[in-house]
């Protein structure tokens, strides 16, 4: 008998392991709604760069800064759709550092990764500073880094509640930033068709053309030699990669959030922009001051400025919340490629890649720091623009990671980009020919000294091109801790 009973144990069929259908494969929980991924993507998306960045534009390049929105969204609309047929082919939170993985090899995702790193590296530090100086407004008293270090733990701590936890918030931010934008639309829309009156003068069309040269009164190259800058405005669209990995039904929502958040950001910036150049004339703005609070300042509204500030606070507190979110997955990705430290591939009971937002969160508290040393230098703008180069390069990577997916797989996914390969190929030649122009960049001082921002800019390139260079050698042995992130 007990022969027996053995015999019908061994033959028994195996259990199949019991899978967490709200777990992805990367083990973070699917948290996260349509509604908020939309958010998340756009709140990354608009922050200082439209909100304080664009003041300091129209004043340098004039009414001509819309056509630079233009052409940067067009780019954003392309790389929004390459990132859509990657998404829709495989679902991961490692996003594009894993679509660089598997379509280039290891070596693809390391600079990938790390070249997101330095974006955000560099963009976390500039946000949460300017979070300080805006705090000023209020408490003109309060030293920067002390407000900058608070608005870092609550971040950090957002984080690491869970993943809807950070969705909610994001949403909730994004919902105001957005309502601001919308309000200041049709305000603003009223004031033109009105002709209503605007400081000495009157909102209207005309104003657009006021200035000697018209639309061009800095010429037409400045045109095209801000959109280094204005690129770094939509930095963070591309965060509806990262989110689909904790999406409840990508399927489903992916391929929504993919097109609304490109219009409604094209929509924003280039309306936004334009109205600002019909309610006052270009030459009223100034760089570190919010349009926007100049334009109410104008109107005989300055409580509205004191709204407007707390708006871009908001601003810069989600932007800088999603650039945390997003650099933390990433991160856990680069330590399971084995490009990164191991230890960051911990995940907490909530499934929070925890050790990755705590040590993004470190290096923010050090150029924090850092800023108190480096004072009044360039060295702020130099860590923006070098941002930028790292938005370029993701943006690329993206771009070429369609194009190999298309050759390798043919059309593998439910939402292919239109035009491919010629609509990717344009992307990178437009993002090569941007990163050239960026040497161009200049920088004038009240003493009216000129700092060549551009080239010192373009000089970081061949000094990481050597760190990264010095970090492959070191890590390209490491075994990858599984096939999913290869």
């Amino acid at each position: 008998m007990s022969q027996s009973t053995s015999t019908e144990a061994k033959s028994a069929p195996a259990q199949p392991a019991v899978v967490d259908s709200t777990l992805s494969a990367e083990g973070y929980k699917k948290s996260l709604s349509g509604r908020q991924v939309t958010m998340i993507a756009m709140g990354g998306a608009i922050g200082v760069g439209l909100f304080m960045g664009a003041g300091g534009r129209l004043a340098s390049t004039g009414p001509a800064l819309i056509f630079s929105y233009a052409i940067a969204g067009v780019i954003a609309y392309l790389l929004m759709r390459a990132l859509g047929e990657l998404i829709m082919y495989r679902q991961t939170s490692g996003s594009f550092v894993s679509y660089a993985g598997e379509m280039f090899g290891r070596k693809g995702a390391y600079l990938s990764g790390w070249m997101y790193f330095i974006n955000w590296a560099m963009t976390g530090i500039a946000e949460l500073i300017a979070i300080g100086l805006y705090f000023q407004f209020f408490f003109p008293n309060v030293p920067v880094e002390l407000t900058a270090i608070a608005a870092l733990l609550l971040l950090v701590g957002v984080n690491l509640l869970s993943v809807k936890a950070f969705g909610e918030f994001e949403f909730w931010a994004s919902v105001l930033k957005v309502a601001a934008i919308l309000i200041f639309l049709a305000v603003g829309t009223f004031m033109v068709v009105t002709n209503a009156k605007v400081g000495d003068g009157h909102a209207s069309v005309s104003n657009l053309f006021a200035a000697d040269g018209g639309m061009f009164p800095k010429g037409a190259l400045v045109m095209i030699l801000v959109l280094n800058a204005v690129i770094f405005a939509y930095n963070a669209i591309e965060l509806v990669g990262i989110t689909a990995g904790e999406m409840e039904d990508p399927a489903k929502e992916v391929p929504k959030a993919i097109r609304a958040v490109v219009i409604r950001i094209v929509v924003f910036y280039v309306g936004s922009v334009t109205l600002l150049a019909m309610l006052l004339p270009s030459d009223q703005y100034k760089a570190g001051t919010s349009p926007f609070v100049t334009v109410f300042g104008q109107m005989g509204l300055p409580w509205m400025g004191d709204v407007m500030n707390m708006i871009v606070i908001t601003a810069a507190l989600s932007s800088c919340n999603s650039g945390l979110y997003s650099i933390g997955r990433i991160f856990r990705t680069m330590a399971n490629n084995g490009h990164a430290p191991q230890w960051l591939t911990r995940m907490s009971k909530n499934h929070v890649p925890y050790a990755a937002i705590i040590a993004i969160g470190s290096v923010y508290l050090v150029g924090i720091l850092l800023n108190i040393w480096l004072g009044g230098s360039h060295a702020f703008d130099l860590a923006l623009n070098t941002a930028s180069i790292g938005v370029i390069f993701t943006w690329g990577s993206i771009f070429a990671s369609q194009i190999a997916l298309r050759k390798i797989k043919g059309n593998a996914s439910s939402l292919p980009m239109p035009g491919s390969p010629w609509t990717s190929w344009a992307g990178l030649v437009a993002l090569l020919a941007i990163t050239v122009l960026i040497g161009f960049d200049t920088m004038t001082s009240k003493s009216g000294e000129v700092f060549h921002l551009g080239l010192w800019t373009l000089a970081t390139i061949p000094f990481f091109a050597v760190v990264l260079w010095l970090g492959w050698q070191k890590v390209k042995h490491n075994e990858p801790k599984s096939e999913l992130y290869s």
